[in-house]
């Protein structure tokens, strides 16, 4: 990738089905999305569980500051092109807005329209996707 290329590239926040290693990761890594780094948001969302899927979808919805927590998320990077044609297939209620990182960054990313918080779980003292995935196995694997 050229200098030229690589200052095209535009920052979105994932936090959810899209993370490494996440069933729909493959979606960031088909447009020649490049990994940048893990981080946590500031205190200022809730992170729910949607009802529907597969897959299982997570909805990060930004609250007062200091009300809410701080979610584990990835950051990639992904060419304007292959940026315009992801968020172009990103289904309602999900949808793009900012989100402000912990670290002082405000890069793009996934959150999600109120009224797809109906009939959702609140999961947010997880702190993050991979909490609540590996707490829902755990459960699974018990109950078995």
């Amino acid at each position: 990738m050229s200098a030229d290329q690589a200052s095209e590239m535009i920052e979105i926040v994932v936090v959810g089905a899209h993370l490494s290693g996440m069933p729909l990761n493959g979606e960031l890594t088909s447009r020649g999305g490049q990994f940048r780094r893990a981080g946590e948001t500031t205190k200022s969302y809730r992170l729910n569980a949607l009802p529907g899927g597969p897959p299982k979808r997570p909805g990060l919805i930004r609250i007062a500051e200091g009300e809410g927590h701080a979610i584990a998320v990835e950051v990639w990077a992904l060419p304007a092109e292959g940026f315009g044609t992801f968020v172009a297939g990103i289904p309602a209620p999900l949808c793009i807005g900012t989100v402000r990182l912990a670290d002082g960054t405000s890069p793009k990313g996934f959150l999600v329209e109120p009224e797809g918080l109906i009939g959702a779980t609140d999961i947010s003292e997880f702190g993050g996707w991979r909490a609540y995935m590996a707490a829902l196995a755990a459960t699974t694997t018990s109950a078995a």
